[in-house]
């Protein structure tokens, strides 16, 4: 993936950088996977705001992605790679030699034409998929299931990656993006290779109105607001709050460990730093 910049005509272009898509071939997306998206604005079911500062945005066809990868011994040849705005990473749409059709996270280096499949001793090539117990110790993996069965959870995003550190009984450790090191069931499975679309943690909106394009609203300080509004506001002048930085329900929002997990406290060999 390259980054485009542009010439400095306005403010706005003047450190704006975005995709320059070329590893995108195909702009109209396979009619058979997609579906309406309805948008909710960060809204549950009682419609009450449960995430601020969502809403607005343009239109947008949700992809069904395969991440759970269940056809095994099927070959299945890599067709074109489409733009998701859905996520960070590009989705590759891959044909079965029966004819079907699915899309899935496509990873870097994945080439059109090449075959991939899922299987046991599988080639270890970007795009195939094998459990844990096949996959050799420093390889980079991603879509890693947590469950066997219940499809990748891990490393989805553009240029995520994971890897296998080692081998225990009947668990892989595995060292996540985020440098916590966790146990896996050997006989979960994981995609080989690395998350494309690397560079997309470079792209530089550059404007206002394209977060509003994204469905991202604008974002007030507490501190700026009246004492009515925020536990942070009001104050004589400028002030930052002079306490520690709360939600507007005073809970605190800095150094708060917010994981609430035991049962699963076991799997964890190292904490993310």
């Amino acid at each position: 993936m390259s980054i485009k910049s542009y010439q400095p005509l306005t403010p706005v272009l003047r450190f704006k950088q975005t995709s320059g898509f070329d590893e995108i071939t195909e702009l109209k997306p396979y009619k058979p996977l997609v579906k309406g998206k309805k948008r909710i604005s960060a809204r549950n079911n009682r419609g009450i705001i449960t995430v601020r500062r969502r809403g607005g945005g343009h239109k947008k066809l949700h992809r069904e992605v395969d991440f759970k990868r269940t056809r095994e011994n099927v070959l299945a040849k890599v067709e074109a790679i489409h733009y998701d705005p859905n996520r960070s990473a590009n989705l590759a749409l891959v044909r079965y030699i029966d004819g079907q059709r699915t899309y899935i996270i496509a990873p870097e280096n994945l080439k059109i034409g090449v075959d991939i499949v899922r299987k046991e001793a599988a080639p270890i090539e970007p795009g195939n998929v094998l459990p844990l117990s096949d996959i050799p110790i420093n390889t980079f993996i991603h879509n890693i299931e947590i469950k066997p069965g219940k499809g990748g959870q891990i490393a989805r995003a553009a240029g995520a990656k994971a890897e296998i550190v080692g081998k225990d009984g009947k668990h892989a450790q595995v060292r996540l993006p985020s440098g916590e090191v966790r146990l896996i069931p050997l006989n979960c499975v994981a995609t080989i290779g690395r998350v494309g679309n690397i560079e997309h943690s470079k792209v530089i909106s550059g404007s206002a109105g394209r977060s509003r394009w994204l469905g991202r609203r604008p974002k007030v300080r507490g501190v700026a607001m009246n004492p009515v509004d925020h536990p942070m506001g009001g104050g004589e002048g400028r002030t930052s709050g002079g306490g520690h930085p709360v939600t507007p329900w005073g809970l605190k929002t800095k150094g708060k460990k917010t994981r609430n997990n035991k049962r699963t406290d076991k799997f964890i060999v190292n904490r993310r730093k």
